[in-house]
């Protein structure tokens, strides 16, 4: 062999020596040597994880035919970065598979060695390499059973690790966890783990605060963190504006983010105008939600949140087209958010195409099963379409996630109406209005029960009098009133009524109902008058309420 030919197969040699030589029964990697496992380590750091899932798969093999092969540390880490690459790859079941295995290639290597993580920046060696976390295996199982919907899964896994050993994100994830099977009392100790670690935590603070804990209570635990860093003086007024939103006191919360929005350092913030177009809304006073909804389109073109309350607004108003394209803005943006499905399963709705619609809300709970929109979508669309029973097992699921949602209980009651159920319908309408408070809302929903029988018409009278005079310009009040009013055939006290609501606002459907009315008196210029004034602002709108009126007649 000559000199040349001897300087390449050296030169390979120490090549294949320097990848492989800990795969060999040698004890340790040459001093300042990488190995294969730090090679493949340093490609999961960089986040090439397609390169990372072939290479670990290909030396797992190898490990499996030769199990002197690799050390059980290595064997650990290469189960471990071949899972992370499965789960990057939303392979999640066969990530699972893989954890458990390292999980159980850990419990062996407890027992046979005592191997510690090191921290140090000393040579690669079996002995002394820094090991994954098992802990954020644990973790990582946990994120799988959660995509795989696995939640009691995901619950058994995060309760197996110590109280002392949980991060803040094990914690957090175990208090959504609980909250989601109903476990109050875990899910409150959880998410207070989370504030003593993190007392900045804003998310775990509204999940306390949706489990009726006081906002006293909550801010306690933020103050010294208020009272030591500069600039948080907002905070304690956040938390007792949200501690009114968890408790559907809507006025206060309203009056009390509208007072944090008007400070310098926090106007037009995009969350707090989400808050307020969503209070606005549960009040009932759909006009400002959607002009707040708009201001916080403005502010950031790419928000989804709160954009299938938005569509479900427009959609009511009759404005298909503006759904339409929202809808297809909101599937560029991101299809893997129910809030696009929602939107465009209400244009589909309010097209009366209610299979389509059907589909669209099953596919929105497929990616988010707390979606409350998505839920009440899915219920009216079983209810139109005559399954009742079904959609009244998802009104139930939405009152469940947002008890303080007026509209959850109009969905639930309006299935007992269809389904001739008046009883309990009143006994559901009787909690709303004890529960919620008599306001202009809860008035109108026990009065639009109340109509239904004909020995509570006087009742009906007095609650819907109640309502408006809380809120004359409550648009499902004032339909309710013309409605008794024009089965009394009072029509000269229904066009008063209906004049007053319109002088400060103008809504299809109450000129709709006013040109009635103005027929009924052989008033038939102005009828027409107001009939195109209502075909103006929308006709489609007009006409579905002239069509859902003719039918329940």
């Amino acid at each position: 062999m000559d000199p040349g030919e001897a300087a390449i197969l050296e030169s390979s040699l120490r090549i294949l020596y320097r990848l492989f030589a800990p795969l060999s029964p040698l004890p340790a990697a040459l001093p300042g040597r990488m190995n294969v496992i730090d090679h493949v380590r340093d490609m999961a750091a960089a986040g090439l994880h397609s390169n990372v899932r072939l290479l670990s798969s290909l030396l797992l093999t190898m490990s499996n035919n030769n199990p002197e092969l690799f050390s059980p540390s290595q064997k650990y880490q290469l189960l471990v970065y071949h899972a992370d690459s499965l789960f990057h790859d939303k392979e999640y079941r066969n990530a699972v598979s893989k954890y458990t295995m390292a999980l159980q290639q850990k419990k062996a290597l407890s027992k046979t060695s005592k191997v510690r993580p090191s921290t140090g920046n000393s040579a690669s060696t079996p002995q002394s390499q820094c090991l994954p976390s098992e802990i954020e295996v644990k973790y990582k199982m946990a994120e799988c059973y959660t995509m795989l919907k696995q939640d009691k899964d995901a619950i058994a896994i995060l309760d197996g690790i110590p109280s002392r050993q949980r991060t803040p994100k094990i914690n957090m994830m175990l208090a959504n966890l609980y909250k989601k099977a109903g476990q109050e009392r875990p899910s409150v100790t959880s998410y207070k783990e989370v504030l003593r670690q993190c007392p900045l935590a804003l998310d775990a603070i509204l999940g306390l605060l949706s489990l009726s804990v006081k906002g006293a209570e909550v801010a306690s635990m933020t103050m010294n963190v208020i009272q030591t860093v500069p600039n948080l003086d907002w905070l304690s007024v956040w938390i007792k504006a949200y501690a009114f939103v968890h408790t559907g006191d809507n006025s206060r919360a309203i009056n009390t983010i509208c007072s944090l929005e008007k400070k310098s350092l926090l106007r037009d913030n995009v969350d707090l105008l989400g808050s307020l177009a969503d209070l606005y809304f549960r009040a009932g006073d759909n006009k400002n939600s959607v002009l707040k909804f708009e201001q916080a389109q403005m502010l950031d073109p790419y928000l989804i949140k709160g954009m299938d309350v938005y569509g479900y607004l427009l959609a009511r108003e009759g404005r298909l087209e503006d759904v339409e394209n929202l809808g297809c803005r909101l599937f560029n943006i991101s299809d893997q958010h129910a809030e696009p499905w929602v939107v465009s399963g209400c244009h589909s709705f309010y097209s009366k195409r209610y299979s389509r619609a059907l589909y669209l809300g099953a596919k929105a709970i497929q990616l988010n099963s707390n979606s409350v929109q998505a839920l009440l979508l899915k219920g009216a669309a079983l209810r139109n379409m005559g399954r009742v029973q079904e959609a009244i097992i998802h009104f139930r699921e939405a009152i469940r996630l947002a008890p303080c949602r007026l509209d959850c209980y109009e969905g639930l009651i309006e299935c007992y109406l269809a389904s001739n159920s008046i009883r309990e319908a009143m006994v559901m309408a009787n909690n709303v209005y004890k529960t919620l408070g008599a306001n202009a809302q809860t008035l109108t929903l026990l009065a639009t029960v109340c109509l239904e029988d004909p020995v509570t018409q006087e009742k009906a009278k007095t609650l819907l009098d109640k309502a408006l005079t809380q809120r004359p310009d409550y648009i499902k009040a004032v339909v309710k009133k013309a409605e008794l009013l024009s089965r009394e055939q009072k029509y000269e006290d229904g066009i008063a009524l209906l004049r007053n609501a319109l002088a400060n606002q103008s809504d299809c459907v109450l000129h709709r109902i006013l040109g009635d009315f103005l027929v009924a008196v052989n008033e038939y210029q102005e009828a027409m008058d107001q009939y195109s004034i209502a075909l103006r602002h929308s006709p489609f709108s007009c006409l579905m309420a002239a069509t859902l009126q003719n039918s329940a007649n």
